[in-house]
């Protein structure tokens, strides 16, 4: 089953619940919200207390993606802000073993994400803590960019790897995805898309969720 996680980096941040409740409405499984620190990316986004105010108005999943230096300590501020899953990069942690372990205990799933010049096989030894692998298939930092067609057998490996393991492990992709993209990232055995800019600049947020995923399941059948 694919899922749409419409990322709200791109969204109208003078008008963020009504396009909120709008990607809701439209069936999105999962909000994703990135978290940028201006360190690990060079760029700086929103903390736990927009997250806090989004979580009194929608039920869906909060797919919360620390692109930050440290981020362990700041995984209790953003479960008690209302995260269902936090990923982590493999790239901004020191002991990610350690990271997982930190957000399992809290009782809430863990992803890990990986930049695309970041070998999956990094992956291996600690898939039994992973609920979700993200797979950055822009750099991450700014919304807009274009896909990075490498990313297609990176994902295809990630599959192999999380099946070799008899892993649950979603596969979510973020960047560049489009009704163009979409199918591609799913063939290749994705599940979960992020999609900000294809989302949140079109005309018609709720129809263009509904488009990215049928475009994704066209693949699939």
């Amino acid at each position: 089953m694919i899922k749409v996680a419409p990322s709200i980096l791109s969204a109208d941040f003078t008008r963020l619940g009504e396009q909120v409740k709008l990607v809701e409405d439209a069936g999105a499984e999962y909000l994703h919200l990135d978290i940028m620190d201006g360190h690990f990316v060079p760029n700086i986004s929103f903390g736990p207390g927009l997250v806090s105010a989004l979580r009194k108005k929608s039920e869906m999943i909060f797919d919360v993606h620390l692109m930050i230096e440290n981020p362990d300590i700041y995984i209790a501020e953003f479960i008690a802000a209302g995260a269902d899953i936090i990923t982590v990069h493999a790239e901004s942690s020191r002991h990610l073993h350690r990271t997982l372990q930190l957000i399992k205990n809290k009782g809430i799933k863990a992803g890990v994400s990986l930049n695309p010049h970041t070998s999956p096989e990094c992956l291996e030894y600690i898939m039994p803590m992973i609920d979700l692998v993200l797979v950055m298939s822009v750099n991450p930092g700014f919304g807009g960019q274009d896909f990075i067609m490498e990313s297609l057998p990176k994902i295809k490996r990630i599959k192999q790897i999380i099946n070799s393991a008899s892993s649950n492990a979603e596969i979510q992709v973020d960047g560049g995805i489009t009704i163009i993209t979409a199918p591609l990232v799913a063939a290749a055995g994705a599940t979960v898309l992020v999609a900000g800019s294809a989302v949140f600049n079109s005309s018609d947020p709720a129809l263009a969720v509904k488009q990215i995923r049928r475009a994704a399941e066209s693949a699939i059948k």
